[in-house]
């Protein structure tokens, strides 16, 4: 098949998916385009590089990390105007959310007061602002008047623009969808992405979406023409995304989707929801022995050998020791995203390890930009989210075991990727974290008067329980606490 006529039978797909969907929630808002498409650029490539844009004469790679691109400055700023647009619309009540997720919101205020002991304020500052930018579409698809229909639309239409774009760019565009390492000649498959990481992060959130839903689904599966068609059209896009991980060589978010699979099944087993202690014990023991382990023993070489890599874990322990050799405040960190500015970045190239721009791994990440108190304030956060979910699982929600899968894998892919900031990882996680607190909100305004099993059978699990309450969102204070005039 000719490149461009594959490139039209994409487009012919993805009209047909997003308009025959038998998924298609006709009720949820169109704004629901405007995070589509945040995150599509999230997990894909920024503006520029799919506009063939270019970097400017006399500027160095160094010099572009502090100066960033107008085309995708510019972009992000509609982008975010319309999102913020959308919530004024709305009479979104900015008090009440921060005041209900107070871990969040201190640590997004000490990212910003951190732009004032950086050595590069300016562009320290313009990266906190564009990546205010993730929340602001999160809160859009959570204060949709129906936010769960919301939040499983925008994941499955996002599955249908990516998944199905990588096959056809690796197949039919390999100039735009393989690199070539410069040493070695060695091949890597990125796909509609810009590296096979990213690659590997795309199938990791569609993945975990789409086993969910079919695992939501699937004791229904007898319940009509539509609910068979939407498990073919699941196990589809699940075929495709294997193959994908498969191409991408991403031992991470392999191995991660692997553990996502079973922490779903593990929730949405009988022995999952009659003792869902178990399961949240289980989860965060297993994450600090692995830890303990890998880091504090020093078996990480090992662990990676177990999973088909070499035991520097690609590079990334020479990366680590490497950034930890340059000089940052441990208590406070360089300041916002800007520990890969400027002359501390070209120190580290000087290293030979490549042209990095990341720790590879999230937890030293957020050390070096935000230091200590950056930690303990995100594992606030964190701790916070997992409270809610065990919350939620008892009696037992569709939305807490697809939150549980996620907080699991986040902890572990945080281990060799960086998603505290303002990848597709993160706004992944703190919208399925959010849309928790908004069950949370919708069960207690109910009194959780269906039985258990009858929600989690719901095409939409949740709409059932919220259909009473008013628009806005509970415990990210969304449901009801943000709209004002509305019953």
């Amino acid at each position: 098949m000719a490149p461009s006529l594959a490139l039209v039978a994409w487009a012919v797909l993805l009209v047909g998916l997003l308009w025959f969907d038998p998924a298609r929630e006709s009720k949820v808002s169109a704004a629901l385009w405007v995070p589509l498409a945040w995150m599509f650029f999230l997990g894909s490539r920024a503006p520029s590089l799919w506009l063939g844009g270019q970097v400017g004469p006399g500027y160095g790679a160094a010099e572009v990390n502090v100066e960033g691109n107008p085309l995708n400055r510019t972009i992000s700023l509609v982008l975010f105007g319309l999102s913020i647009a959308i919530l004024l619309s709305r009479s979104f009540r900015w008090p009440d959310f921060f005041a209900k997720n107070w871990a969040l919101s201190a640590f997004l205020l000490f990212s910003l007061l951190s732009v004032l002991w950086s050595d590069f304020p300016f562009p320290a500052f313009r990266k906190w602002f564009r990546d205010c930018g993730n929340y602001s579409m999160v809160l859009v698809v959570l204060s949709d008047p129906r936010p769960f229909e919301a939040l499983r639309t925008l994941l499955r239409r996002l599955g249908y623009l990516l998944i199905p774009l990588c096959i056809v760019l690796i197949k039919y565009f390999p100039t735009l969808s393989r690199l070539y390492d410069p040493w070695t000649g060695f091949q890597t498959f990125t796909g509609a992405t810009a590296s096979k990481n990213m690659l590997g992060i795309v199938c990791l959130v569609c993945g975990i979406y789409f086993f969910w839903d079919t695992v939501v689904r699937w004791q229904d599966r007898n319940g009509g023409k539509r609910r068979k068609q939407i498990l073919l059209v699941n196990a589809l896009f699940m075929g495709m995304i294997v193959w994908l991980l498969n191409l991408s060589n991403s031992a991470t978010s392999r191995t991660c989707l692997v553990i996502a699979c079973l922490v779903i099944l593990m929730a949405h087993s009988k022995l999952g929801q009659r003792r869902p202690g178990l399961l949240t014990v289980t989860i965060p023991c297993v994450f600090l022995l692995y830890a303990l382990l890998a880091f504090g023993i020093g078996l990480s070489g090992q662990f990676a050998t177990a999973v088909g890599r070499d035991p520097t874990m690609s590079g990334r322990t020479e990366i680590w020791d490497a950034v930890l050799s340059q000089r940052a405040n441990p208590l406070l960190g360089a300041g916002y995203e800007s520990f890969w500015l400027g002359p501390r970045l070209e120190r580290i190239w000087a290293l030979g390890l490549g042209a990095i721009n990341e720790a590879h791994n999230g937890y030293l990440e957020v050390y070096l930009n935000l230091g200590y108190v950056g930690l303990f304030l995100l594992f606030l956060f964190v701790v916070g989210v997992y409270r809610n979910i065990c919350k939620m699982l008892k009696p037992f929600s569709v939305t807490a075991s697809l939150a549980l899968a996620t907080w699991t894998v986040f902890l572990f892919h945080n281990f060799t990727e960086v998603d505290f900031r303002s990848g597709l990882m993160w706004i992944f996680f703190v919208l399925v974290a959010l849309a928790v607190e908004v069950d949370m909100e919708g069960a207690r305004e109910n009194g959780r008067q269906q039985p258990a099993r009858q929600r989690e059978l719901l095409p939409s699990p949740l709409v059932a329980v919220h259909q009473p309450a008013p628009v806005g969102a509970g415990g990210t204070g969304v449901r009801r606490s943000f709209h004002r005039g509305r019953a």
